[in-house]
């Protein structure tokens, strides 16, 4: 019985994501879900309560992947030493950039959902809070700059937060066009370079 469960659930997942991925969250129909997994609609609400539970149950795995990892290399950036800061800048968001790369890579059909799909769901703004954070720790690293004596020309969090939502949709650019892992590695270190020189001539380095 637990077998013949699993197998309706994974049915209703897999005709869901590819639903979700053809016409976006707000355009997917239930019922052509339904349809397609060769279930009723009954046996469907054995298990979701509605549209977005049936999304939330697909995306959410990945979204809380991805935040929870960003999260842990901004705090372990911010708890280190304000000397060691300065010197390792760049290196926790490389190591978690080359992580999401390979991540992407291996949940790809997922996470596009999650990226490119979710409007009209609670992870529509999964981007704009990663962007919120970025800026956030941006402000704050320039503040140790300043601390430690360091002449940081004064940058408005307006002109952060558009560079840093540049940086998320070019990063994110390998989830809407598949990219292959390999042309993807090297095309985000290159870009992530590409950044930091230009952070570091913002902050007079």
């Amino acid at each position: 019985m637990e077998e013949k469960s699993g197998t309706t659930l994974e049915k209703i997942q897999e005709a869901a994501l590819t639903e979700f991925l053809e016409k976006g969250f707000q355009g997917a129909s239930l019922r052509q879900i339904v349809k397609n997994a060769g279930v009723t609609t009954g046996a469907f609400y054995g298990y979701f309560s509605s549209k977005e539970a049936l999304f939330a149950s697909i995306v959410e795995p990945h979204a809380k992947v991805l935040m929870g990892r960003f999260m842990e290399a901004q705090t372990s950036f911010a708890e280190l030493p304000e000397e060691e800061q300065a010197v390792h800048m760049g290196e926790e968001s490389g190591t978690y950039v080359k992580w999401m790369v390979d991540y992407i890579c291996q949940h790809r059909e997922p996470v596009k959902l999650l990226l490119c799909g979710a409007e009209g769901t609670g992870y529509e703004h999964f981007v704009h809070n990663m962007v919120e954070v970025e800026v956030e720790s941006t402000l704050r690293y320039m503040e140790v700059l300043r601390h430690l004596g360091r002449d940081v020309p004064e940058l408005s969090q307006s002109l952060c937060h558009i560079i840093a939502s540049g940086m998320f949709s070019g990063l994110f650019e390998i989830v809407v066009h598949d990219m292959p892992w390999e042309q993807a590695m090297r095309d985000v270190e290159q870009f992530r370079q590409f950044y930091t020189g230009g952070w570091l001539k913002l902050m007079g380095e």
